[in-house]
């Protein structure tokens, strides 16, 4: 049991990560890390140990962060830019600004693109492992991530995105 334990406390840091940059909000991603921990220590006889912890937390992670925004009658609300992101002390004020216009392009983005780009670029995730967390087929995540980078571009640069004809 303390093997687990240890486990998970490894993970959390990125849990942090992860739900800070879906929810935008320190205190919602610590709600969402707190739940994604107890839900995932109450079913811990379900992990297999062969398979990777990190895929398996991130999966629960998701799967909650859905159930969350189902149960709400309305979208979620917008982040302010302060709350957004906490740029690290002694930044270059361009920098900082730079950061802030990613953090607000990318709440702007569909989810199911925000996601794919934050396990993908943030996590660094392989793109079968981002299949698995988020239950979607491989070409999926490819489809996402190419459509995600393509409209995060287009919103950085303040062009509107490209619509693509598809025969």
């Amino acid at each position: 049991m303390d093997d687990i334990r240890e486990l998970l406390t490894e993970q959390i840091p990125r849990l942090r990560r992860y739900a800070h940059a879906l929810t935008g909000n320190r205190a919602r991603a610590d709600d969402l890390v707190q739940d994604t921990l107890e839900r995932s220590w109450s079913r811990r006889h379900l992990w297999r140990r062969d398979s990777d912890l990190r895929a398996w937390l991130f999966t629960i992670m998701h799967n909650v962060f859905v159930n969350q925004l189902r149960k709400k009658s309305t979208t979620p609300g917008h982040v302010s830019f302060d709350e957004a992101i906490d740029p690290p002390s002694g930044a270059a004020p361009d920098r900082t600004l730079e950061l802030r216009d990613l953090a607000s392009a990318l709440e702007r983005l569909p989810a199911e693109y925000r996601e794919v780009l934050l396990l993908v670029g943030l996590e660094q995730m392989q793109y079968e492992e981002v299949a698995e967390v988020l239950g979607v087929p491989l070409g999926t995540v490819m489809s996402h991530l190419s459509r995600g980078r393509d409209r995060l571009r287009a919103l950085m640069s303040g062009q509107p995105p490209v619509l693509r004809r598809v025969k």
